[in-house]
């Protein structure tokens, strides 16, 4: 099977070319900044789209001809500041994706949706696929995320290609350490302040679902296999309290209101001293509980990971920046976020990141 994943060199990309490879399948991976070095560039063949670009469509459709599938998983939350860029990136990456594998004859195309998609809950039951994917409307990624569903939804009406929607839980890869430090933690904060934290200022009523990197790719196999369609809620067992985070940084756990927390992240958002949108504090106290009943029964999968080890690992891997082989997941310098930030602004305005 003959398999094109843009976005191939990030956290979830790079771990399913893992995957499919050691499965022997022939991958082709798309990426802005493809790898120059290591295993990631001996496992496929790859590209250098910007799915951004006015000939996006035209440059993808020439990749994906003779494909089997296509896996989409390029999008973005920085640069927060930018919501122009992230509504081209997002929305527009995603329909230039659909009409190169229409335009190419790809008959499977798996896009990779969100948590995030769904409205906020009205109960607290775990909530199956069919529940309203309206986004959270504070936060342009769940609304972006809300959106590319209706793209989605119109393709499919045509009949053209097959679709599947991957809806995964929050996701931990202890290598994606180092990106998200870069994407989510203050630049003028060592990585020593993380592994030193004293206390952890939450809402007492968090709660989160976390899945493995490993098991969601697991899944993405499972449905490319199958030729799977529809949507596909994919999450660990369990769910992550304030209490377990707290634990793995070593840090007391202090109950800060969400409306107060959200107060002081919008606050050092406005002020550019972190670089995380406050809409995804709305997310957090928001989003329904999802039940993973269907890819249990359909598809055959069970994660091999609850949600507080894969909490774990990826706190473990921005404690110790952890990182691999690919421009998205190089190792985060100190020094070196400083001087980009001399250089070319924040990570969240920045475009090229």
């Amino acid at each position: 099977m003959r398999v094109v994943i843009l976005g191939a060199s990030g956290n979830v990309g790079s771990a399913l070319l893992d995957r499919l490879a050691a499965d022997g399948q022939d991958v082709v991976g798309v990426a802005r900044r493809p790898p120059t070095r290591g295993w990631a560039l001996r496992q496929a063949q790859w590209h250098a789209i910007d799915v951004t670009s006015a000939d996006a469509a035209r440059r993808l459709a020439t990749v994906m001809r003779g494909a089997d599938a296509v896996v989409h998983l390029v999008f973005g939350f920085q640069p927060s500041h930018d919501a122009a860029y992230l509504r081209r990136l997002d929305i527009g990456g995603t329909r230039a994706a659909l009409e190169a594998a229409v335009a190419a004859g790809v008959p499977h195309f798996v896009d990779f949706s969100s948590l995030g998609a769904y409205s906020p809950r009205a109960r607290e039951e775990p909530v199956d696929e069919s529940y309203p994917t309206g986004g959270i409307t504070t936060l342009p990624y769940s609304r972006h995320k809300a959106a590319v569903e209706r793209l989605l939804d119109d393709e499919e009406a045509r009949g053209r290609i097959a679709i599947a929607r991957m809806r995964p839980a929050l996701i931990g890869h202890r290598t994606s350490g180092s990106a998200l430090l870069r994407y989510t933690y203050p630049v003028w904060a060592p990585t020593l302040v993380l592994r030193h934290l004293p206390v952890l200022p939450l809402d007492r009523g968090f709660r989160a679902q976390f899945v493995h990197v490993e098991d969601l790719v697991d899944a993405v196999a499972r449905v490319l296999e199958q030729r799977a369609t529809g949507a596909f809620n994919i999450a660990g067992d369990g769910e992550v309290r304030r209490a377990d985070i707290a634990a793995v940084l070593g840090a007391r756990p202090v109950h800060l209101p969400w409306r107060w927390l959200r107060a002081l992240a919008a606050a050092t958002w406005t002020l550019r001293l972190q670089p995380v949108d406050p809409g995804w504090l709305d997310l957090a106290a928001a989003v329904p509980r999802m039940s993973t009943d269907r890819a249990r029964r359909e598809l055959g999968w069970s994660p091999r990971f609850d949600a507080t080890a894969a909490v774990t690992e990826a706190l473990d891997g921005m404690m110790n920046a952890a990182a691999a082989d690919t421009p998205a997941l190089r190792a985060r310098s100190w020094v070196g976020g400083l001087m980009d930030v001399v250089r070319r602004g924040p990570v969240s305005y920045r475009r090229l990141i």
